[in-house]
């Protein structure tokens, strides 16, 4: 059984975030918040569309991404990307998988992706989809914790 984590490097959209909150607490995957967030944690539309799952959340806070890297030294960090050559449905995971998301805007950092080029995967779509959107990505993998 794989020990999922999701985390979202600079979420934007609260609403996505919300349902990806519900989404990790019915796997029983953690949710992982990279700052800064494009809302507050307050904000009516995340807890809308968290629902009352929000408060249940397994969900932790970090001042960026190397705040979150020297907390989670362990586990394999794997770059979700439509830029990446392996599709996340071929690739083989390790116990413990933290599957990195960017922004909604702008995905994740280029350099980022570079330096990661082998733990990059996509979500495969048809050749007429630009993107998926984020909380309906972060519902694609092929497997559940």
């Amino acid at each position: 059984m794989v020990k999922l984590n999701i985390v979202l490097l600079e979420p934007e959209i609260p609403q996505n975030t919300g349902n990806i909150g519900r989404t990790c607490n019915a796997m029983g995957a953690v949710l992982h918040l990279v700052e800064p967030l494009g809302f507050s944690i307050e904000d009516k539309y995340l807890k809308r569309a968290g629902m009352d799952y929000w408060k249940e959340l397994n969900v932790k806070y970090y001042k960026d991404y190397g705040d979150f890297l020297v907390k989670n030294p362990q586990g394999q960090k794997v770059f979700i990307s439509k830029k990446a050559i392996h599709r996340c449905d071929q690739f083989c995971y390790q116990a413990c998988v933290y599957l990195i998301f960017g922004k909604e805007s702008v995905g994740l950092p280029e350099e980022m992706l570079l330096e990661n080029q082998d733990f990059c995967v996509r979500v495969p779509m048809s050749a007429n989809t630009r993107s998926l959107n984020l909380a309906s990505a972060c519902c694609a993998w092929p497997f559940s914790a």
